[in-house]
């Protein structure tokens, strides 16, 4: 028991970044029909707007080391201490949640940009050029990234709050034995919200209305007179955004490099697929029965009697799902389906 609830919630954190990855995937491609394979490394653009966050708020000054009296000594201390105090340590511990503020408008821009610059010349053009292009974007962003940051991953700690971990079987009236990470509890809680707010915005707000009607059915809602075309583009650099900041929280738990992007970039294509092309609900239903099973597919006991099946049980998954339901779990007709 104690086992199967460690990787439930593996599963949970893990696919939480699977679904809010693949939310922004469908997104795009149920609003502009576009395949979308640099998603994963705006992903990866995300975790390092964290990374540029604490690298700026860590910009340190040299000041004499009092505790030393026998000589003059130095260290170095960032300019928040200096400045602020115990309130500058506690934002420089804070890095990673605020980086949330860093990485939306940065994220909206880049969004925006890609789809007027780039993206909106491709969208009555084959997949397979859409595929190829945004493949190319994303071998150019990662080879940036790693030109400026370098190759090798940048940890990045949680703020203090959160270290540890919380004993999870206390709550169940298992024990205290059973205890959790409290930042993968707060990515799995982080990951609800953010799901939560896309839907309550494409559900309840007048601005979702029009782009849900535009994914049934864009050139009539054209015809009404709405430019269809400019709330498209916003939908884009929200689909950025979320991308983004699945990458901000995402820190902590991974250490951000320049070829993260790439990993996550495979799964959320299975998990869009498996969801149903084009449905927002099936890409969060399919991330975290992925993410879940994925991590029970990783326990010992598993992998003793499958070696191996922790790197292919997705696309396991994946497969017996479309043989039965070749739409995916909540695709529509007509999309994967003749």
């Amino acid at each position: 028991m104690d086992a199967i609830l460690l990787q439930l919630l593996n599963g949970l954190d893990k696919g939480g970044a699977y679904a809010l990855i693949a939310l922004g995937l469908t997104l795009i491609f149920g609003t502009l029909g576009v395949v979308n394979f640099a998603h994963g490394a705006l992903f990866m653009l995300g975790a390092f707007c964290a990374v540029s966050l604490h690298k700026l708020m860590t910009i340190s000054q040299r000041v004499k080391d009092e505790s030393i009296t026998f000589f003059d000594a130095y260290k170095e201390v960032p300019y928040l201490k200096v400045w602020f105090g115990d309130f500058g340590e506690r934002l420089i511990d804070f890095a990673v949640p605020l980086s949330i503020l860093l990485a939306i408008p940065i994220m909206l821009l880049l969004g925006v940009v890609l789809e007027r610059g780039l993206i909106r010349h491709f969208y009555r053009r084959s997949h397979a050029d859409q595929i190829l292009v945004t493949f190319g974007l994303a071998i150019v962003l990662q080879e940036i990234v790693k030109a400026w940051f370098g190759a090798n991953p940048i940890p990045i700690t949680a703020p203090s709050m959160f270290a540890g971990s919380a004993a999870i079987g206390s709550w169940f009236g298992l024990g205290d034995a059973i205890s959790y990470p409290w930042w993968r509890l707060v990515y799995f809680l982080f990951s609800l919200i953010v799901i939560a707010v896309v839907f309550a915005f494409l559900r309840f707000t007048s601005f979702g209305m029009v782009v849900r009607a535009g994914m049934r059915d864009r050139e009539t809602v054209g015809l009404l007179g709405i430019d269809i075309e400019r709330r498209f583009t916003i939908v884009f650099g929200i689909a950025v955004i979320v991308a983004g900041l699945a990458g901000v929280m995402y820190t902590p738990i991974l250490s951000p490099d320049y070829h993260m992007g790439m990993d996550f970039l495979v799964l959320s294509f299975v998990v869009v697929v498996v969801g149903g092309m084009g449905s927002l609900p099936g890409a969060v239903v399919a991330g975290f029965l992925l993410g879940i099973m994925q991590s029970f597919a990783s326990m010992n006991e598993i992998k003793a009697l499958v070696p191996g099946i922790d790197q292919i049980i997705v696309y396991l998954v994946a497969v017996a799902i479309l043989l039965v339901r070749p739409r995916g779990l909540m695709g529509r007709a007509g999309v994967m389906e003749s």
